[in-house]
């Protein structure tokens, strides 16, 4: 069979099993896959499987004897992740930067052409959730660990390496951390700048790849009729052959780099969470508590597993919604108010100014940033977009794509702005204002609470931060656990709970091998590792979504 995707009308052909079928006009690809036909269904012990067998096989064996030789040789992984880290990013860190620029383009230009139009789910598709309920999902599954973990300590670290300036080693390289040009001894420039770099991080970029997996999976799922796995993207090239092993290929990719880039999130957030349990109670912050730390929120996911998405993620992820909303109301309303109102619209003015310099991939001299900065971030965010994008593909079927991409792009994005200035601007302002140069001092992970300490209610306020941790935690393993499900179920989005539950267990295991084998530049580098040939997946990918969306109708 050749390449062309043979497509007929939805009344046509029926839906791959698990998929709904498509609500009014939309165009099924016409294969002879039948989603889970190269599955293995079995009951051994009673417990119930179903799942794509080499797909399946071939991931979970690898990563098993990953944290068993991790966990076996801690003290000789470090090094090598150490050096694996400095080669990645000084050596490939612009493959990063190129690809998250084309995720951002193509989804703003998709925007503003009438495929936008298109319809997921079908030209008559209702949305399967309410705005509050879909965009609550959206921010949570997408970095909350990250804007708990960061939204201090990076405004904060941009801010105190601009205001050092630029220095150069004997070999006329520059040796700071600066972002772009520095800003040495100018507070007011020093501050722009680094707000500017945070935002820079947490706003389009990372969305941009988020869109562009998610519209994908959405598209060749509920308009065409394909399994919901990573390999249904790329039918318009592969054609047939998707079902073979250059699927399988594309598959496990996306397994690995799901795994190892929530695993990245879950060992931040558990390092924080165990610091803000010894700032606060005295806890002991040692690799015991951080193991039963992850034992305990791992639990927690399985119990959320055990509810399903509407009454275990969503209710969840409410939660955390109305917990972060108000903690950061707290920080506006007891911190410098009005430099943060302030703040916002001068953020991103800074933001916008600065991005084109911040996102060229190359002739940076401000390496390190470029690379130890922007290049994980972008490392990080491409090996969580098939989980982030899996799982938003899922919960906004009924939307349109100029509604899904704008909401992707801007909501989540408006959001980090107003977090980071809040949190970013408090701290600079107790380092500039108030001289409480602890702040800046403070571990990375106890940054928030130091913070937090020179503000009323600390001890409320700091319980919230580290519930928060867990609860975002929490979301995102029982998110994760979904979708690396769904792609070792060979695409059923109803495979049974215990294939979900294993998974979940795998995640924590691994977010503990890696935290004892190599700390905070093992998370990096798993993140980096699975990254960059998945980078390489999406940016073919582009080519497929474009000509999977020219063959849908398009509304009015």
């Amino acid at each position: 069979m050749d390449n062309t995707p043979h497509d007929k009308p939805s009344s046509e052909a029926p839906a791959s099993e698990g998929i709904p079928a498509p609500e009014g006009a939309a165009n099924l690809i016409d294969t002879d896959y039948v989603i889970g036909q190269d599955n293995i269904t079995a009951s051994p012990m009673g417990i119930n499987v179903d799942l794509h067998g080499k797909v399946f096989m071939f991931s979970s064996l690898v990563i098993l004897l990953f944290v068993i030789f991790t966990l076996a040789m801690q003290a000789q992984m470090e090094p090598i992740f150490n050096s694996m880290f400095s080669f990645l990013t000084t050596k490939l860190g612009w493959v990063f930067l190129l690809g998250a620029n084309v995720f951002v383009i193509l989804a703003l230009v998709l925007i503003f052409t009438p495929l936008g139009k298109v319809r997921i789910g079908g030209a008559n598709a209702k949305p399967d959730f309410g705005y509050l309920g879909w965009f609550a999902m959206l921010f949570a599954a997408g970095m909350g660990i990250g804007l708990m973990f960061y939204g201090v300590s990076e405004p904060l670290g941009h801010y105190g390496t601009a205001m050092g300036g630029i220095s150069v080693g004997e070999d006329g390289m520059r040796t700071d951390w600066a972002p772009l040009g520095a800003a040495e001894g100018d507070q007011a420039g020093a501050v722009s700048l680094s707000m500017a770099a945070t935002i820079f991080h947490w706003g389009l970029h990372p969305w941009g790849a988020y869109a562009i997996v998610g519209l994908s999976l959405a598209i060749f799922a509920f308009n065409k009729g394909l399994p919901l796995t990573m390999r249904s993207i790329f039918y318009p090239i592969l054609g047939e052959r998707v079902w073979g092993w250059p699927g399988h290929v594309i598959d496990i990719l996306a397994v690995f780099a799901t795994l190892f880039g929530l695993t990245t999130s879950l060992g931040l957030g558990a390092t924080q969470a165990s610091a803000g349990l010894n700032y606060l109670f005295g806890i002991p912050d040692t690799n015991a508590t951080l193991i039963l730390l992850i034992l305990g929120i791992t639990l927690i996911a399985l119990g959320s597993i055990m509810l399903g998405v509407d009454k275990g993620v969503q209710r969840l992820s409410q939660l955390n919604m109305a917990l972060a909303l108000l903690l950061m109301l707290f920080v506006i309303l007891v911190g410098p108010t009005l430099m943060i109102a302030t703040g916002v619209a001068e953020n991103l003015i800074a933001y916008v100014v600065n991005l084109p310099a911040l996102s060229m991939p190359f002739g940076r001299e401000d390496a390190n940033f470029s690379q130890g900065w922007t290049a994980f971030y972008w490392a990080w965010w491409i090996a969580w977009s098939p989980f982030v994008g899996m799982f938003i593909a899922r919960v906004s079927r009924g939307r349109s794509v100029r509604e899904f991409l704008i909401a992707v792009l801007v909501v989540p994005t408006l959001g980090s702005v107003i977090w980071m200035t809040a949190f970013g601007t408090t701290a600079i302002d107790q380092v500039i204002n108030q001289g409480i140069t602890e702040v800046q001092d403070a571990a990375l992970e106890l940054q928030l609470f130091t913070m937090l300490e020179h503000l009323p209610l600390t001890a409320i306020t700091s319980f919230v931060g580290i519930v928060l941790v867990i609860v975002f935690f929490v979301t995102s393993s029982d998110s994760g656990s979904l979708v690396i499900d769904s792609i070792t179920a060979g695409g059923k989005v109803d495979a049974p709970k215990p294939q979900r539950i294993f998974w979940a267990l795998i995640e924590g295991a691994l977010a503990i091998a890696l935290l004892l084998g190599g700390g905070l530049a093992a998370l990096q580098t798993a993140a980096l590792t699975t990254g960059l040939p998945f980078t390489l997946v999406l940016l073919v990918g582009c080519y497929a979504i474009v000509k999977g969306l020219m063959s849908e109708p398009r509304g009015s």
